[in-house]
């Protein structure tokens, strides 16, 4: 595994897991076991004691027999320092009657005048831990029963050789456990790792699918999906703009030299031929002009560099001085500007909604029919004014409807070159819109026309 790595990582955390798993259960069983067994004794024997008393009061001592020799005790029942009852048995936990230990804590309980104690001794026969229970049965009667407090040796030895065992299989499963989850989870993050790499190298043809099953690597991969698409949108529109902007600029500087050189060494002695001449360079200049004046204001809007400026005035106004601007064409070139509007006043960024409706003229005169009509509304909707503009012209197909508001977007991948406007008119007036939080849109049908509209809450600014 390399270093540092996920895999590795997880592999560490889920060993270690396991190790503490197995560390815990062998505290228990190593420190735990001696501690619960000496409780479980005490309350074994206290059971045990009430039934030494109960087999006294009915002088019926074979009961005494059967259970010292299930649980593992000795019993002595004495009277006046008299045995009258013992078990005979040479368990570990059995203390000689005249040991001098034994006797010392029988005088002890007899002279404490208590009715039961219980004592934790060392047998000095086998050295090893007892308890004593002593209790008194009646005026100079007391039964005295012992019990080790070592789990039987050979079971206690044979579950310690099973535990290392098994904490050695846990161990050898929990690793190869620890190192499969490991696996499954870094493998998928090193392939998006890999295709990640070859779209910083520019290749935004990959696809992440790892086939995974983790819910948060598959968002991830989705997430990456969406914007590995997003950045080849961008890539081919930078590409395109890239490619119009050098035609925009490259046309009218031709056309401007060539007709400088004109000047210069054809019709500079010709008045009329050189005014002309001189017209076709002011216009390409302006052309220019308005190019990068549309560049630059969509850079400005797209950076944020620039604030609207909020003002109240009468929309109505303002689209019918838009309008005029529009007269020479309908005088020289028969274009009809269809327009039904009411005053109304809105507050806004004037001079910038005036772009937008200029746009949206002019991107209706460049693509109406052959009958030259546009047609201009004003809605008064019981929330809201909507404004429409619309066209006669071929319409739109429906999956270019989403993309005619990008820089240069080809509909129909057959460019027409706008004869009035840079190709920027329909992202700039989506960029205004946005930074004003209008509503707006675009609805068309094929051969009949294309209509954009954009709406302004009457409640809002």
């Amino acid at each position: 595994m390399k270093k540092n790595s996920l895999k590795k990582h997880v592999w560490i955390y889920l060993s270690v897991f396991a190790l503490l798993i197995i560390g815990g259960i062998c505290f228990l069983q190593i420190f735990s076991l001696n501690i619960y067994y000496e409780w479980n004794k005490k309350n074994e024997i206290e059971s045990i004691a009430d039934k030494v008393k109960e087999s006294y009061e009915n002088y019926n001592y074979n009961i005494l027999d059967t259970l010292s020799f299930k649980k593992d005790i000795c019993i002595e029942i004495t009277e006046d320092n008299n045995i009258l009852y013992t078990t005979d048995s040479v368990s570990r936990g059995c203390i000689e009657s005249n040991s001098k230990e034994i006797n010392d804590y029988k005088l002890k309980f007899m002279l404490s005048g208590e009715d039961s104690t219980i004592y934790k001794v060392i047998n000095p026969k086998f050295k090893n831990k007892a308890l004593i229970y002593c209790m008194k049965l009646d005026n100079g009667t007391y039964s005295f029963i012992t019990s080790s407090l070592e789990p039987i040796s050979s079971t206690a030895s044979i579950l310690r050789k099973q535990l290392i065992i098994i904490i050695i299989m846990i161990l050898i499963i929990s690793f190869i456990i620890a190192y499969s989850i490991s696996k499954k989870i870094a493998k998928p993050i090193e392939n998006i790792t890999l295709l990640s790499n070859e779209i910083g190298l520019g290749n935004y043809n990959v696809r992440f699918n790892s086939g995974t099953d983790i819910s948060e690597i598959k968002k991830l991969e989705d997430t990456l999906n969406k914007a590995t698409l997003e950045l080849s949108k961008t890539e081919n529109l930078r590409r395109e703009l890239l490619a119009n902007v050098s035609h925009d600029l490259k046309t009218p500087l031709t056309l401007i030299k060539a007709n400088a050189e004109m000047i210069k060494d054809i019709t500079y002695k010709d008045k009329s031929k050189q005014d002309k001449n001189l017209d076709t360079i002011i216009n390409e200049v302006d052309r220019l002009n308005l190019l990068v004046l549309d560049i630059l204001d969509l850079s400005k809007m797209q950076s944020n560099a620039e604030k609207l400026k909020l003002e109240e005035f009468n929309i109505n106004d303002m689209i019918k001085t838009i309008i005029d601007r529009f007269k020479i064409l309908s005088d020289m070139e028969g274009y009809k500007i269809n327009y039904n509007g009411f005053d109304y006043t809105v507050k806004a960024d004037k001079k910038r909604l005036e772009q937008v409706v200029y746009n949206l003229i002019n991107n209706a005169i460049n693509y109406t029919g052959k009958d030259l009509n546009i047609y201009i509304d004003m809605i008064d909707e019981e929330d809201k004014i909507k404004v429409t503009i619309r066209d006669t012209g071929d319409g739109i197909e429906k999956q270019d409807l989403e993309h005619i508001w990008d820089k240069y977007y080809k509909i129909g991948k057959n460019y027409k070159r706008v004869n009035y406007g840079t190709g920027l008119g329909l992202s700039i007036v989506k960029k205004i819109l946005d930074m004003h939080n209008f509503k707006y849109g675009v609805e068309s049908k094929k051969n009949k026309g294309t209509t954009f509209y954009f709406e302004i809450e009457k409640n809002g600014d």
